[in-house]
């Protein structure tokens, strides 16, 4: 066969991962699948012409492309580097909760073999102006005529991964973050033809690669048999952030039930969120649906207490997590920087004892107001920077 038709091929193999899903003969899962492998194609676009020389902050997940459990508070962005080079990163530090950048050993980049973190790098430990710009070397050794903020990079290196946090979406101004390698010379050459074809197959194996990470996370959930319960993961190595603690599990809802999330807060935490993924294990439309909630948004009862609802219908609650008419799906807590790492319980309740579940004094969301609410929402969405 040519080239072409081998890497045609390779995508179609893809389907080869429907076998972890619950019912590989569900209609309805197997479109979902197929959806998740064009979605993966589509990522995967963006890091297979990666160059470690030209290196470039590309967007690694968004709201268009929200596999793999994507938080609906981070725009991220990753960059493929070469341990062995000198890179300058230069910009602004913005307004946002944290700027986290992860110095692994590779990521999931379409080049990329999967690789430990090596360095975790906080913005908010390095030099800023008067107008909050930075500058930051990454090199193995600091020059001698350096004077800014510089980090050892290990010659292992091979990928930089950037988080930034936010809770007022669309108000918080992005970091804005330039890198350029500046140990070889500015003379960018045409790829040739076998490396294009090389990165070309990298691209079509791609989906079956990163499809596999997600269906596979949701079959282990599975057979975990986290049906509305959670356990605890750092999520160390595994594409998490250093110093959290992750609550994870899978949702179920029975007609005419709703699930109560509730939980204790830390008494100190610098980022906590709660979201819903689908059983795919891609975040749940966070644009059109409150199907996430974090520490800016989210009610605290009067007891110090954070409770939500997770109900198919708006059960008239500030804290409901609409989960896009999906009965089944995954659930993630999150807290970061946190004193303490309180476990959220799950209860499945009638919905009409929801009210009896809940504090008295819970407040009443009307239909006007959830309206107003969810329009505010898709506007804060669009108005952060994405890609």
């Amino acid at each position: 066969m040519s080239a072409w038709e081998d890497r045609v091929a390779a995508f179609a193999a893809t389907q080869d991962v429907s076998a972890l899903l619950a019912d590989a003969d569900d209609s309805q899962s197997l479109v979902e699948a197929e959806r998740l492998y064009w979605m993966s194609l589509a990522a995967g676009w963006f890091t297979a012409f990666a160059d470690p020389d030209y290196p470039d902050f590309v967007p690694a997940v968004n709201t268009h492309l929200n596999c793999v459990g994507t938080n609906p508070d981070f725009v991220y962005a990753t960059a493929s580097i070469d341990g062995a080079g000198s890179y300058l990163l230069s910009g602004e530090r913005g307004e946002c909760l944290f700027v986290l950048m992860d110095v692994t050993a590779g990521g999931l980049g379409v080049m990329d073999t999967p690789g430990p973190s090596l360095d975790l790098i906080d913005f908010d430990t390095l030099t800023l102006d008067e107008r909050g710009r930075f500058s930051l070397l990454l090199s193995a050794e600091k020059p001698e005529d350096w004077e800014g903020d510089w980090r050892k990079l290990d010659t292992s290196a091979r990928s930089l991964s950037i988080r930034q946090a936010s809770y007022d979406w669309g108000e918080d101004r992005e970091a804005r973050i330039a890198i350029e390698r500046i140990d070889k010379p500015h003379r960018r050459n045409r790829f040739s033809e076998a490396d294009i074809n090389e990165r070309l197959t990298a691209l079509a194996d791609y989906p079956k690669r990163l499809s596999g990470m997600a269906l596979g996370f949701i079959a282990g959930q599975r057979k975990k048999d986290l049906w509305n319960r959670l356990e605890h993961d750092d999520w160390a190595g595994q594409g998490g952030v250093q110093g959290q603690h992750y609550f994870q599990g899978l949702f179920r809802l029975e007609p005419g039930k709703a699930l109560l999330l509730e939980s204790d807060l830390p008494e100190q935490v610098r980022y906590w969120n709660v979201q819903l993924s689908d059983m795919m294990w891609n975040s749940i439309d966070w644009m059109n649906h409150q199907s996430s909630l974090n520490g800016g948004q989210a009610h605290i009862d009067n007891d110090g207490r954070f409770r939500a609802v997770i109900a198919l219908e708006d059960p008239g609650v500030p804290n409901w997590l609409d989960p896009g008419g999906h009965a089944e799906g995954a659930l993630m807590v999150r807290w970061t920087g946190a004193s303490s790492g309180p476990e959220p319980c799950l209860k499945l309740i009638e919905v009409e004892d929801l009210k009896t579940q809940l504090p008295k004094d819970t407040p009443t969301v009307s239909p006007e107001q959830r309206e107003t609410q969810l329009r505010a929402r898709r506007r804060s969405v669009q108005l952060r920077r994405r890609w």
